[in-house]
C-alpha cells in the first residue's frame, strides 16, 4: 500500500511539474503576454515565427490610400488633404539624395523602430497607386505617338 501511495505522489507531481514546464516559453509580467521572451513590451510580444494563415488588421483612423486617385482626378482629397503626388523627377530627385522613396521609411528607421504592418501596407498601395497613375500616363504617350507615327507614315 505504501510503495501504491508513493507511485501515485511520484506520478502526480512528474504530472503537475510537465504540465508547469510545458508553457516554459511563455511569461506574464504587467498584464503582457511574452512568448519566446522574459520582457513583454506590448500586450502580446512574440519573439520568434508566427505561423498563421490570415492576419486581419482593423485601420481604427487609418486611411486606404483612395487618396491618390482623387487627388490625382481631382486635384484634392478630403481622405488626406495633404498628400502630394510627385511627379517621377520629383521622386528621382528624393531617391538620389535619401536613398528610398518618399513616404517610406528608410532601411535605418526600419531597423531602429520595426516595421508596422498596417503602416506599411497602406504606404505600398500607395505607392501601387501612384504607378498605377505613372503607367496610366505612359500608354496615353505610347498610344499618342504611335497615332503620330502612323500618320507620318502615310
Amino acid at each position: 500500500m505504501k510503495n501504491l501511495l508513493l507511485i501515485a505522489v511520484i506520478l502526480l507531481s512528474v504530472t503537475v511539474t510537465a504540465q508547469r514546464n510545458r508553457l516554459k516559453n511563455v511569461t506574464e509580467k504587467d498584464g503582457k503576454i511574452g512568448i519566446g521572451t522574459k520582457t513583454p513590451d506590448e500586450l502580446l510580444t512574440v519573439k520568434g515565427k508566427i505561423h498563421t494563415q490570415e492576419v486581419i488588421v482593423d485601420l481604427n483612423g487609418a486611411v486606404a490610400p483612395d487618396y491618390v486617385f482623387k487627388n490625382y482626378y481631382k486635384g484634392k482629397s478630403i481622405l488626406k488633404p495633404d498628400y502630394q503626388f510627385l511627379s517621377l523627377k520629383e521622386i528621382e530627385n528624393f531617391i538620389i539624395e535619401n536613398h528610398h522613396l518618399p513616404g517610406l521609411p528608410s532601411a535605418k528607421e526600419i531597423e531602429k523602430e520595426g516595421l508596422f504592418l498596417k503602416k506599411m501596407n497602406l504606404l505600398l498601395l500607395e505607392k501601387i497607386e501612384e504607378l498605377t497613375l505613372f503607367a496610366i500616363e505612359q500608354q496615353k504617350e505610347i498610344e499618342a505617338l504611335k497615332l503620330k507615327f502612323t500618320s507620318l507614315e502615310e
